[in-house]
């Protein structure tokens, strides 16, 4: 059932060096600040640290009571404290705080603030600007990738894509850019980088300029490609309702940092439990990239073979016994219980998805897709909207309209509009605002409805007239453009075939063979043809700035060539995954995910609500 991997599929590189590396510096930094000290560690870095240095690891290094940052006074008596933090102003300005109030009560204490993936010099001028930068000794902790599993890394920076693609704070591509040369400097040299996105462009551009500055060291390069891409190349795909098992465990559970809490629903106790979802789980593996209708067939399966390899144990004579309990009876009870924990979730799974009207709501999202039936789509999102069934899901549903239809019709977009803040509140009238920046949710204007014969429309007219055209255009730069890229690339696969999600035939599978993820299709697209030649009109419809650069001498037919980095500026979807892990397998390659944080159409919707300004 689980997709069949190609023989000659190559070996993907060892990525828990990341993990020892980022380990080893952090255990350098906290050396720095001798003896006995407290660490103050900011939240969302905790399921990170604990990724790389667990507790008794710090307490190794002198480490003696740990807090997380709450911005409140410190209760601490240590003489050393050192803190662990994000480059964010705010809590810069909480340090200060300490820091002050220590000097005002006449405390003197040694602090150090180690800041992760890099300081920047905003922080450092806040410390100035309050006092304390001869207090404080400051230094960075360039941990800029966590490994989540063989195939999949994470630089665990969820606020990447509002600051970038919202706020246009391009901080955070530097740091990107970081990340790649470290995995070039331990990987590479890479031979061949695509990309696409302005954000891709200028982590490219950044990332030239690291490697120009260092020293080049000759390496049998482990990774041949690189495909950057950013997130706003493709926001239909975080938008739809994840099919495959992974992505509807962390729709439901939440995965955070390659790890799940799953509660009492499904452990059937009355406690939580943390679970790591990685390969090393042998039911999660096959399961993982599966389209979730095949996901029981495959447990029930996977029960009775259980049982018999229990049952083997009957007619032994003491030695096979011996034997059996020795080398096999442990592996045979890790995988019972993993099963059921996985047979309890889809259980649970099953409950909520019937809950919500789930197969409602994927035939809706299906119509979209395919342009089919939007006045009928449009009375159910009415409906989602006045039962106010999900504030999150009902902005999914509208986004998801807006940008296949390249916009509402102006009076649809008013009524939507009018009907959404009557439901959830007036003060949403900001998130709006935001999803018009990202062109996620726009009204049409009048005349906006040329799509592929724009460029041919264009070379008929006047110069004059072609100025204003180019203005109009420039205007749709945040536009979908979706039906004509559809159509293009073949993205909806025709409804009248029947298509069977045992055996996957393409990456439509991980949504039900409704849809093949656009950005998917693009890297599988650029490889297959090695470079942009004859995309050029499906790069003009995504407002591209795309780029194919050939770097180092590719070794003639080595596996490194057949392993492909694939690089989301903006967060990527375990949906994602699945279709480049099938891709993969079809055509010989490997591919690493690296991301800037995972996704799935609630963060990426909770990042642009209004109460996160």
């Amino acid at each position: 059932m689980a997709h069949s991997a190609r023989r000659d599929s190559p070996e993907l590189p060892d990525l828990s060096l990341l993990k020892r590396l980022a380990r080893d510096q952090l255990i350098y930094l906290l050396e720095q600040l001798p003896g006995k000290k407290d660490l103050f560690i900011e939240s969302d870095l905790m399921s990170p640290l604990d990724r790389i240095a667990n507790v008794s690891t710090l307490k190794q290094h002198e480490v003696d009571k740990l807090y997380k940052v709450e911005h409140k006074p410190i209760v601490s008596i240590s003489d050393q404290i050192c803190f662990l933090i994000r480059p964010r102003i705010q809590t810069v300005k909480w340090i200060c705080d300490v820091v002050n109030a220590d000097k005002a009560a006449g405390k003197f204490r040694r602090y150090k603030i180690i800041f992760t993936p890099q300081k920047f010099y905003a922080c450092e001028a806040v410390l100035e600007e309050q006092g304390v930068f001869g207090d404080v000794t400051t230094d960075e902790w360039a941990f800029y990738l966590l490994p989540l599993d063989e195939d999949i890394i994470s630089l665990e920076l969820p606020e990447f894509f509002r600051d970038n693609f919202l706020a246009g704070d391009q901080r955070w591509v530097r740091t990107a850019a970081s990340a790649l040369h470290l995995l070039h400097s331990l990987f590479g040299p890479f031979s061949k980088v695509y990309g696409i996105g302005r954000c891709s462009k200028m982590t490219y551009e950044s990332w030239r300029e690291q490697v120009e500055q260092g020293e080049q060291k000759a390496r049998h390069a482990e990774i041949g490609n690189v495909f950057l891409i950013d997130r706003d190349v493709d926001f239909i795909t975080p938008l739809c309702s994840q099919v495959v098992y992974e992505g509807l465990v962390d729709d439901i559970f939440r995965i955070k940092c390659g790890c799940v809490e799953f509660g009492p629903e499904v452990t059937s106790s009355d406690k939580s439990l943390k679970v790591m979802l990685n390969s090393q789980d042998k039911v999660f593996n096959e399961i993982r990239n599966e389209h979730f209708s095949n996901v029981f067939g495959f447990l029930s399966q996977k029960a009775r073979n259980l049982q018999t390899a229990y049952d083997k144990r009957r007619g032994m004579d003491i030695q096979q016994m011996k034997t059996f309990v020795s080398e096999e009876l442990k592996g045979l009870k890790q995988e019972h219980r993993l099963l059921s924990l996985h047979i309890s979730a889809s259980e649970s799974i099953m409950k909520k998805k019937t809950k919500q009207d789930f197969q409602e709501l994927l035939k809706t999202e299906h119509c979209l897709l395919e342009g089919f039936e939007i006045r009928e789509c449009i009375s159910f999102i009415e409906e989602h909207i006045n039962r106010q069934v999900s504030m999150i899901e009902s902005l999914r549903l509208l986004c998801l309209l807006s940008v296949t239809e390249n916009g509402l019709l102006p009076k649809d977009f008013k009524s939507l509009k009018a009907q959404y803040l009557q439901s959830y509140g007036a003060d949403h009238l900001l998130t709006f605002s935001n999803l018009k920046q990202l062109g996620l949710l726009v009204e049409q204007q009048p005349g906006e409805t040329l799509t592929v014969m724009e460029s041919k429309v264009g070379k008929l007219v006047n110069d004059r007239t072609a100025g204003k055209l180019t203005d109009a255009f420039s205007s749709l730069a945040k536009k979908s453009h979706f039906r004509a890229l559809s159509r293009k690339l073949n993205l909806v696969p025709k409804s009248d075939e029947e298509y069977d999600l045992r055996v996957p035939r393409d990456m439509a599978y991980i949504f039900s063979g409704a849809y093949v993820p656009l950005s998917c299709k693009i890297i599988e697209q650029v490889l297959e043809r090695d470079g942009w030649t004859g995309l050029e009109e499906v790069t003009r419809l995504i407002n591209g700035h795309e780029f194919a650069v050939t770097g180092a001498d590719p070794q003639s037919k080595s596996d490194a060539q057949r392993i492909i980095l694939v690089m989301f500026l903006g967060g990527c979807t375990f949906s994602e995954i699945s279709a480049l892990r099938f891709l993969g397998k079809e055509k010989g390659y490997k591919f690493i995910v690296v991301t800037t944080a995972i996704t799935n159409s609630s963060r990426l919707l909770e990042a642009l609500l209004d109460n996160n300004v």
